[in-house]
């Protein structure tokens, strides 16, 4: 496009009309009327009323304000549409705050129940082993610092298998002594009911004894030569694991021991029950009912 000089601009205005001239004096006051504040505003009726063949380039400028009419309206849409998303991530923000500080009040209240019901089980706890002693032998303390006890079926240094609690002991007495010493620790020289039981006994006597024996809770009868556990039960009706077996016609005092060897079926032997050996005792598991 090119640029009107000086010289263009004063032929122009020399070829404008009157009547342009008053059109265009029209138009100015129509635009640039101003309020009260001073502000120039347009008036739409009066600029409607100028006719196109008065100023031909009003059409220019009438075209020019609905693009700046329709741009208005985009951008107060704009602004609409901005102002109700910021609600909605206000009011979802507010949610999220609402939800969350509910859910750390209950939180909060059901830690705050929990402490409590843990306070007094602790106190229900303590009184518990200050009215049983006894109770000490199957929850000892494993952490001094914590106070904390570990509990087991079984008495402290006793070990669990199956139904039953075994220990076994490292001093050395005769069988009536290893007898009345298992009774005072509430049980009594082991007694071999299942094949099971052997294992396990022959499994820890080879961990534990270094070739030492242990009692086991029979000996023999010296009116008929017979085999018998200590409660009185006759070994014949169960499994047995001799190395070699017993004579019946020897009517001495004689006991059964244990002597673990390669094979757990033969290791069962006959000694004086005068002898100094190991034992192994026996109790029941303890239970809460």
């Amino acid at each position: 496009m090119g640029v009107n000089n000086g010289s263009t601009l004063q032929e122009e205005e020399k070829t404008q009309t009157p009547a342009d001239k008053k059109t265009m004096s029209r138009l100015f006051r129509i635009i640039y009327r101003p309020r009260c504040g001073g502000e120039a505003v347009v008036d739409i009726s009066k600029l409607q009323q100028i006719k196109p063949k008065d100023l031909p380039w009003l059409e220019s400028v009438k075209g020019w304000f609905s693009q700046y009419t329709q741009l208005a309206h985009y951008f107060s849409l704009l602004c609409f549409l901005l102002t109700i998303i910021t609600l909605l991530l206000t009011f979802c923000l507010l949610q999220i705050t609402l939800v969350f500080q509910s859910q750390s009040k209950l939180r909060e209240t059901k830690v705050r129940d929990l402490t409590n019901k843990l306070e007094k089980l602790n106190q229900s706890y303590r009184f518990l082993f200050s009215q049983y002693p006894a109770l000490n032998q199957y929850c000892p303390v494993s952490n001094s610092t914590t106070g904390e006890r570990k509990c087991s079926p079984c008495p402290a240094g006793w070990t669990s298998e199956g139904e039953k609690c075994f220990l076994f002991s490292q001093d050395r007495a005769d069988w009536i002594s290893s007898q009345y010493r298992c009774m005072a620790l509430g049980g009594a020289v082991v007694q071999v009911r299942t094949e099971e039981e052997q294992v396990f006994l022959w499994k820890t006597a080879q961990s534990l004894s270094q070739g030492d024996s242990y009692w086991l809770g029979m000996r023999s009868s010296s009116a008929d030569g017979s085999w018998q556990w200590s409660d009185g039960s006759l070994m014949e009706k169960g499994p047995q694991f001799w190395q070699r077996e017993p004579d019946k016609t020897d009517r001495r005092e004689l006991c059964g021991r244990l002597t673990p060897g390669d094979n757990y079926r033969r290791t069962w032997f006959v000694s004086r029950c005068s002898s100094q050996l190991r034992s192994i005792c026996e109790r029941r598991q303890s239970t809460l009912q």
